[in-house]
């Protein structure tokens, strides 16, 4: 009989971590949400950034292509 005596201490120790747990979790949750959110706008913003030197930067596009010629500049 000791051991179930044993066992119930194990069982309600593990059982107060998971209780502390429980109630921290959400604070950990809410605060990762925040976070996250911010981090999203960040990428968006340089993504935004990014497109635009990119656009800055491609070199000028040619007039329309004879009929002849593929697209890739090589000739048929």
């Amino acid at each position: 009989m000791e051991i179930f005596g044993g066992f119930m201490v194990m069982l309600s120790i593990f059982g107060f971590f998971l209780v502390a747990l429980w109630f921290i979790l959400p604070f950990v949750i809410f605060a990762m949400k925040g976070k996250l959110d911010s981090a999203h706008l960040l990428l968006e913003n340089i993504d935004r950034r990014l497109a635009a030197i990119e656009n800055e930067q491609r070199p000028p596009c040619r007039p329309a292509q004879e009929a002849g010629e593929r697209p890739d500049g090589l000739s048929s």
